[in-house]
């Protein structure tokens, strides 16, 4: 028997399904350069070198597929603003290098197949939230992506999920 949890973020629902038998899964999300809430540091910005900051992934659930990994701001101005969809990313990967594509990148909304950093158009804090997925499936989705394209493959295919916060402003 399988237990289902609607989270709500934003104008978009991520169906969670942990299994009843094994419980939820711990699966984990962090970077060795920003704490979740944290400050993001400028090399990793649209004022710095623009290149996605490392991350480390524990606790995959074993029964994954495939895993995704997006960067949104739901601070923009024009609503979430999407800065890297990666997704068909290896159940077995642990870390994601600084500088790196750990998969296949979708469109983000600067119209780009790659990490575009924090890039607020104002002068308060914005928050960016880095969202991994792991999926039951290896996803097959039309070339290029876009996020809401990406959310909606996933939905019904999420085994666990996590996320981190990182906060910059100009």
């Amino acid at each position: 028997m399988k237990t289902f949890t609607i989270i709500f973020i934003g104008c978009l629902f991520f169906p969670l399904v942990a299994l009843a038998a094994g419980g939820k899964h711990n699966l984990q999300l962090t970077s060795s350069v920003f704490k979740n809430n944290g400050h993001i540091p400028k090399k990793y910005t649209c004022e710095g070198g623009d290149i996605n900051p490392p991350l480390t992934i524990k606790n995959v659930p074993a029964s994954s597929e495939s895993l995704v990994l997006t960067v949104s701001d739901p601070d923009a101005p024009e609503g979430i603003w999407s800065h890297w969809v990666v997704y068909n990313i290896s159940p077995n990967t642990m870390e994601i290098i600084k500088n790196t594509n750990p998969g296949t990148e979708g469109l983000n909304d600067f119209g780009k197949y790659a990490y575009s950093g924090p890039c607020p158009s104002d002068e308060r804090p914005h928050h960016y939230i880095f969202r991994l997925c792991a999926l039951n499936i290896f996803l097959v989705i039309n070339e290029g992506p876009t996020l809401s394209e990406v959310e909606k493959a996933i939905r019904g295919h999420i085994i666990a999920q996590t996320e981190i916060t990182g906060i910059y402003r100009k």
